[in-house]
């Protein structure tokens, strides 16, 4: 247990600043998994739609400490070859 207050206000920092990017990251699954379940129904404009809405959740959470940009970066990538590879399989008449 912290005993100097210096040492007690890191702790209150850290709760707050964890809370804070544990719930960043969470906002960034949760655009991800949206964009799954829509290439996974087949819904290729919907998952459209949800791959620019996840790519803006990304970055203004790799504008933060708590995601890199290289990471948001490659992220993003993967979101895309997806969605691409998708499209590629989808029939010419469908």
């Amino acid at each position: 247990m912290a005993h100097s207050l210096s040492a007690k206000k890191r702790i209150r920092q850290n709760v707050k600043r964890n809370a804070l990017n544990r719930w960043r990251k969470d906002r960034v699954k949760d655009a991800v998994r949206a964009f799954d379940a829509a290439i996974d129904s087949g819904k290729l404009e919907e998952a459209q739609t949800l791959l620019n809405a996840a790519a803006s959740t990304i970055d203004k959470v790799a504008s933060t400490p708590a995601m890199h940009k290289n990471t948001a970066a490659r992220r993003r990538s993967r979101l895309a070859r997806r969605l691409n590879a998708a499209k590629a399989a989808r029939p010419a008449n469908a």
